[in-house]
């Protein structure tokens, strides 16, 4: 069926993660959701709001404020057979459990040779823009992306929330995926088209001028500024990158390929980010393709700040983008 006559829903990023949900504890009795707040009051964004009422407790379980002791008793369970999805509050928060996932859930299929698998799914928010200071609001993605052992998903539309979890759920490796906290009331149509692949990218905007490479809560802004631009005569290419690790490089080299430059966004800091790694790979494996350096717009890279104009000046905004663009010339 074609995109022009797929059938599409209305439905809210929050929604779709909601539904992500209920039809993988729907399809596959060994999964279940636990985490902090995700039973009576309905998960702290409201993603597994009426989920308790609909498959009660020893499917939706609420955790103590341990997030090692949580992730742990996932990581047992996924050992055991089952299928867990955790959920963590804040990726800021992980940082208590990452022993649990880098030196446990990343590596045990490597250190017993090969023997036991961890089917565990993380779900976490990431990103700022709401006004919740420094220990709430940074974006680490790449801290995950760089382990191996890990699959690492940022979803950035409707449909990505709705799809990319069940095929993360049928993993035999753990998967982590990144939820942006400002997408959550975004809205959207939702296709019915079939299940999300979760190892490529993808192309959100045609262009011939400049690739502009996103992912996550910086998808956003890349398209905003892709329409500033074409009202200016330049148009750009948005790659949605959707998969961190692994990172589909044949879609956004290809892309680099017909339009000779590259913008990359990445809400995290610029050192050691995600967009460190595209922008290397970039520059390894398309040089000569390029008609200027690979540019980056990143978060300034200090502690993000409470006051909103002080944060909205540290993120990645589309006259960033914009202006990035405009460097490159051609």
């Amino acid at each position: 069926m074609s995109a022009a006559t797929t059938p599409t829903t209305a439905i809210t990023y929050r929604e779709a993660m909601r539904e992500a949900i209920r039809e993988a504890l729907v399809r596959d009795e060994r999964v279940f959701l636990m985490g902090e707040d995700v039973g009576r009051y309905g998960g702290c964004y409201a993603v597994s709001l009426g989920l308790l009422e609909e498959f009660g407790p020893e499917r939706i379980r609420d955790t103590p404020l341990s997030e090692s002791a949580f992730v742990g008793a996932g990581i047992g369970a996924a050992l055991g057979g089952m299928r867990p999805i955790v959920e963590i509050m804040t990726v800021n928060f992980s940082m208590l459990a990452l022993d649990q996932i880098v030196n446990n859930a990343a590596a045990l299929l490597y250190m017993s040779g090969g023997q036991f698998n961890v089917p565990l799914v993380i779900r976490m928010t990431t990103g700022a823009g709401r006004q919740v200071a420094a220990q709430h609001s940074h974006s680490l993605e790449a801290w995950y992306a760089h382990v191996p052992g890990l699959r690492v998903l940022s979803p950035a539309t409707i449909d990505d929330a709705r799809r990319m979890l069940w095929p993360s759920v049928c993993d035999p490796d753990p998967v982590i995926i990144f939820e942006h906290g400002q997408l959550y009331n975004a809205r959207g149509e939702l296709t019915e088209d079939p299940v999300t692949d979760i190892t490529s990218a993808a192309i959100r905007r045609r262009g011939e001028d400049v690739t502009i490479v996103a992912f996550g809560g910086t998808l956003g802004p890349a398209l905003e500024a892709s329409e500033q631009l074409a009202a200016q005569g330049i148009e750009a290419e948005v790659i949605d990158l959707r998969s961190l690790r692994p990172l589909d490089s044949e879609t956004f080299l290809a892309s680099v390929g017909r339009t000779h430059r590259a913008v990359v966004v990445d809400e995290g800091w610029r050192t050691g980010s995600v967009s460190a790694e595209v922008a290397a790979r970039i520059t390894e494996e398309a040089f000569y393709d390029l008609d200027a350096p690979v540019t980056r717009v990143c978060s300034a890279e200090v502690p993000m700040p409470y006051a909103k104009h002080l944060e909205e000046a540290a993120l990645p905004q589309p006259d960033k983008v914009v202006a990035a663009v405009r460097q490159l010339g051609g």
